[in-house]
């Protein structure tokens, strides 16, 4: 087939992947099939047109399904438990009260920013997600605002600290493979990530949110609504409880970069705690007692919260596990390798390049962290030789590219999109949007900044 072509071989698995794509999204969006399984027929016939053997393809396929969900399945449950309590006594009822009085309800969308970047500091994306979901079908209910006014800034400034702000395993790994100093990048990540969330947060999803109308799946909509409850529960409190994994995580972070070979005992321990699957675990063991026994509910009523909740997100794991699968068939085929040597081949600026090569892996792999790791072991020989460059600049030019374009063979895409009860062309107006509003204005806000430093 190539032959018949006439392509050479990344051209070819170029061509494929772009075929597929478009089959992908046609089956979905115009013929309405199940996305889990078009997900994996997609990634099977990526993987058989690409040349795959069959056997290393069916090992592709369920690596990536179960590497992506080994994770992520523990923390949606987990994390979904930790909602649900917090819905149930009335805890995201008092985080939503209090962020309207302190901000108004004009404004409570650039509060939902600041509370994403913050939040998003020490936690995956997809923890905090889990973790903030409540609070923005909350805040949505009482302001009655569109709800992706409401939800957009947080999943902005959740996003801008996956991708530049350190310690996130991404930026950390381009920290290091680039030599660059930690704090020098924390600075210009924050002074890069606050305006570039700020324009796709609150600004793009006032725009958005006026146009595209959507309501969340009625069955997540009713167990993180407002329950009936005598007293709400003190703000002090509720924050603790939905801060307890960012601050378990954080501990763990802090711990490895001050002692990043373990020699004192108590950093293993930190590092363990910090793992976002058991910080998860005592947040939500934590929050039976603050959310749950201390509001007066019975052992029988926690069981109860704790299994109902799990069914609506049962279909949410299986779709991410299956974005999974076509990641890693992306992967395994050699999709990543023709794009970073499409990347490899281009002569420019070598900020310019470290987003490029960042951003087509983005692309053809689905994730940012993939994206970033990879790119920084391309670009890392090139800026060896380099003169006169920031380095710490280039680590974030690195991150602003891992972000761009988030699509089908994302997980994260279709996390929000179950979410938030999307449509698939309703997500790439919204999300994908987003993802490259931050991919190209964190960018334009590098260039400017190398003007300086």
């Amino acid at each position: 087939m190539q032959n018949l072509l006439g392509l050479s071989h990344n051209a070819t698995l170029l061509f494929w992947t772009l075929l597929v794509i478009v089959f992908l999204v046609m089956l979905i969006a115009r013929y309405k099939w199940n996305p889990f399984v078009t997900l994996l027929l997609s990634a099977l016939v990526l993987g058989l047109l690409a040349g795959m053997e069959y056997q290393t393809l069916i090992k592709s396929v369920t690596g990536g399904l179960g590497g992506t969900l080994g994770t992520i399945a523990i923390v949606i449950g987990l994390g979904t438990m930790l909602g649900k309590m917090m819905a149930e006594s009335g805890g995201a009822e008092r985080i939503a009260n209090t962020l309207v009085d302190r901000f108004g309800e004009k404004n409570v969308h650039w509060a939902m920013m600041l509370v994403g970047f913050v939040v998003g500091i020490p936690v995956f994306f997809e923890v905090g997600v889990i973790l903030l979901i409540p609070v923005v079908f909350m805040v949505a209910r009482k302001t009655k605002m569109p709800l992706l006014q409401i939800g957009i800034p947080i999943l902005a400034g959740l996003s801008t600290v996956h991708g530049l702000v350190p310690p996130h395993p991404a930026p950390m790994i381009a920290i290091g493979a680039y030599n660059a100093n930690l704090g020098k990048t924390i600075l210009y990540s924050i002074l890069v990530g606050l305006p570039t969330a700020i324009i796709a947060g609150p600004l793009f999803g006032k725009f958005i949110g006026k146009r595209i109308q959507v309501t969340p799946p009625t069955e997540l909509a009713e167990q993180f609504a407002a329950k009936s409850v005598r007293e709400l529960p003190g703000f002090a409190i509720t924050l603790l409880t939905i801060l307890l994994p960012v601050i378990l995580m954080l501990m763990g972070s802090v711990a490895d970069i001050l002692d990043p070979s373990g020699v004192h005992a108590f950093t293993p321990f930190a590092k363990f705690i910090g793992h976002e699957v058991i910080a998860l675990l005592i947040a939500a063991v934590f929050s039976f007692f603050s959310l749950g026994f201390a509001r007066g509910f019975k052992k029988e009523d926690i069981s109860r919260f704790t299994s109902e909740c799990l069914a609506p997100t049962a279909s949410i794991i299986l779709i991410i596990g299956g974005g999974g699968a076509f990641k890693q068939v992306l992967i395994d085929s050699g999709v990543g390798g023709a794009i970073a040597a499409v990347a490899t081949q281009s002569h420019v600026n070598i900020i310019f390049f470290a987003w490029l090569v960042a951003a087509l892996i983005r692309v053809a792999t689905g994730s940012a962290t993939v994206a970033m790791t990879t790119a920084a072991g391309i670009v890392a020989p090139v800026l060896a030789i380099s003169t006169g460059v920031n380095i710490e600049l280039v680590v974030l030019a690195t991150g602003a590219g891992s972000l761009v374009l988030s699509h089908v063979n994302d997980a994260g895409f279709w996390m929000i999109k179950e979410f938030f009860g999307m449509s698939v062309v309703q997500t790439l107006k919204t999300w994908t949007v987003m993802e490259t509003l931050l991919s190209v204005v964190g960018l334009v806000f590098i260039m400017i900044l190398s003007v300086f430093v």
